[in-house]
């Protein structure tokens, strides 16, 4: 693709293809549909993670023919993989596993989630954001041993990503809870701070964060800029008071990158 109009054309294609299918799940779950949003979520992956793409981005990225489809196309394609992921999760869960190009785009990206902060069976980590298919935590869990604890405010979800940790995840020890950040007797604990990228309150709850944890702890906030920006929440600036940006992850060919936070305190 190089030519602008066939671009936006793209766009347009995405925010109809996740309108019809947000609506077909609102309307009748979808029963024959999941399939085909697997594919236009890992068309859509590819589609910002793909080279010229982002050329073409970096173009028009203030045209008023981009503006308006922005924000359309990150909340509808957060909406998309919620649903997509409550699917696999029912897969899962009858003995029908099978792995899409969109969940080894993010399986790759953990491999390096923490740069530099390594992650050990002595860690806590917590990820904000753990939806119905906890792939973050299992395979944190499963490689390193640590602790791990997922927070979602989507009831549905949790309930299902707690039974795919049980079958998955036995017997590592893995938490999802409906809780907020405040809420967790366990806080000053953690190690390790995960931020999924669509969670779009991530930089507030980073705000209440430094008050609550401990001096140590490490928060990875996956964001998306420029193309990825439709797909993910963008990286923000923060009180440099609080934190401060230590470490940067690029994932090239991945969906989102991470930006990784200490505390200010601890870099003066």
């Amino acid at each position: 693709m190089k030519e602008p109009g066939l671009f936006l054309e793209r766009l347009h294609y995405f925010v109809e293809k996740f309108e019809f299918f947000i609506d077909k799940n609102n309307r009748d779950q979808m029963v024959d549909f999941y399939s085909d949003l697997e594919v236009a979520i890992d068309d859509f992956s590819s589609f910002i993670t793909d080279n010229d793409h982002a050329r073409l981005w970096h173009e028009l990225e203030q045209t008023i023919e981009i503006a308006p489809l922005v924000e359309n196309l990150r909340k509808m394609s957060s909406q998309c993989v919620k649903i997509i992921e409550k699917y696999w999760a029912l897969k899962i869960l009858n003995e029908k596993e099978e792995i899409t190009a969109y969940v080894r785009n993010i399986e790759g990206c953990i491999e390096k989630e923490f740069g530099s902060f390594a992650i050990t069976n002595q860690s806590k980590v917590l990820l904000v954001g753990a939806g119905s298919f906890p792939m973050t935590l299992l395979s944190i869990a499963k490689r390193t041993g640590a602790e791990v604890l997922g927070i979602d405010i989507d009831d549905e979800a949790i309930q299902l990503g707690r039974q795919v940790a049980a079958k998955l995840g036995h017997p590592l020890t893995i938490h999802i809870e409906n809780h907020s950040v405040d809420q967790l007797q366990s806080i000053q604990q953690i190690s390790h701070i995960i931020f999924s990228s669509t969670v779009n309150c991530k930089y507030d709850i980073l705000e209440k964060l430094h008050d609550l944890t401990n001096k140590d702890v490490i928060i990875a906030m996956r964001y998306g800029n420029a193309l990825k920006s439709l797909f993910n929440y963008p990286m923000q600036t923060v009180d440099a008071t609080k934190w401060r940006v230590v470490e940067q992850i690029a994932h090239p060919q991945g969906i989102f990158d991470v930006a990784l936070y200490q505390k200010a305190s601890l870099l003066w």
